[in-house]
């Protein structure tokens, strides 16, 4: 398993509040040092980057979900401002295509942020699509497969030299086979894996959905995690609960 379950913080939970106050009244009780933390969308929109810039002087790491698809300017401009802002980690729509993507890594390379530059990932195949979805919008004919295209998106980060991508764990131990390293080949070509719930949860809007423990064994690197963590009872006791699993998991002999 790499660097070890346990070194790496695999857990990365998603703050889906509307607001400061209900993602603040969470990452109070959180400690940085035990997760990750992933800011979105409807977050993003209502605090703007200052709830950013506060998460990462309360020293957690970042992952910045804003999924950038855009003409290849644009990106660019938008992931200089997010390195800016501090942020361990951000993403980019791998569909955008490979002028996209060039442009991303280069402005991240380019590096007017802070130390060390964020990592830069690709979404490939959202976890809440299935092959019907993909038939809608004309990916892979009449039977589009899906892990096939995860792939070819996976491969075209790879060729643009990001860090990653964003993709089921199902899909996890194809491309840590196809695609084992980074174009550096200095360290592992990162799978992040959303759509992750435990045993006795619900799938929610989630087509593709794996438990902790599974989607690491399957190659996943990082685990974004939400309602099995954020609508618990005991959010902090959940979070501990999934991180023990996955350090038993980690100290387990290899077979």
């Amino acid at each position: 398993m790499g660097d070890g379950v346990s070194s790496k913080k695999p857990v990365i939970v998603v703050l889906d509040y509307a607001d400061a106050a209900g993602a603040m009244n969470l990452v109070d009780r959180l400690d940085p040092s035990l997760c990750r933390v992933k800011v979105g969308k409807e977050l993003f929109t209502a605090t703007g980057p200052a709830l950013v810039e506060l998460l990462v002087k309360r020293g957690f790491d970042v992952f910045l979900d804003l999924k950038f698809h855009d003409i290849p300017n644009t990106v660019a401009g938008a992931c200089r401002a997010a390195a800016k802002l501090g942020v361990w980690m951000l993403n980019v729509h791998a569909s955008g295509g490979r002028a996209m993507l060039a442009a991303a890594r280069e402005a991240i390379d380019a590096g007017h942020g802070p130390d060390p530059k964020p990592l830069l990932i690709g979404v490939t195949v959202l976890t809440s699509l299935g092959p019907r979805d993909l038939a809608d919008i004309g990916v892979g004919g009449s039977e589009p497969d899906v892990k096939a295209q995860v792939l070819r998106l996976a491969q075209l980060c790879f060729e643009a030299g990001l860090d990653g991508v964003v993709c089921s764990a199902e899909e996890a131990p194809v491309l840590k086979a196809a695609l084992p390293l980074t174009k550096a080949l200095t360290s592992n070509f990162l799978k992040v894996t959303p759509g992750i719930r435990l045993p006795e949860d619900a799938k929610g809007d989630q087509q593709r959905v794996v438990t902790p423990v599974d989607a690491i064994k399957m190659g996943a690197d990082y685990l974004v995690i939400g309602r099995s963590i954020t609508h618990a009872k005991d959010p902090v006791g959940r979070l501990q609960q999934i991180n023990n699993q996955l350090m038993a998991l980690d100290a387990a002999p290899e077979k």
